[in-house]
């Protein structure tokens, strides 16, 4: 288990365990958010406890820069309406 400090970085994805929790602590500023979610890892955690940090396997990253739109599924749109997401 990785323990975060002030420095921003984070262990490789890979060293995941299949359970997925990469790391604990840190914080939750703009520049580490950035960086985690670039990479496929996310924090999780509850008030009164350290952050902790996952990228679970398998894990899914939406790259918004491609110049193609991601497309929703009718299906996908459907659910969305119909749960009050």
């Amino acid at each position: 288990m990785h323990i975060l400090n002030d420095q921003l970085i984070f262990p490789h994805p890979s060293a995941a365990p299949d359970h997925g929790l990469l790391a604990i602590g840190g914080d939750l500023s703009i520049e580490r958010l950035l960086l985690a979610y670039r990479s496929g890892i996310f924090p999780w955690y509850s008030d009164d406890e350290p952050i902790c940090w996952w990228s679970p396997d398998p894990r899914m990253v939406f790259d918004l820069s491609l110049e193609q739109p991601m497309r929703v599924s009718k299906s996908l749109r459907q659910s969305k309406r119909n749960r009050g997401y």
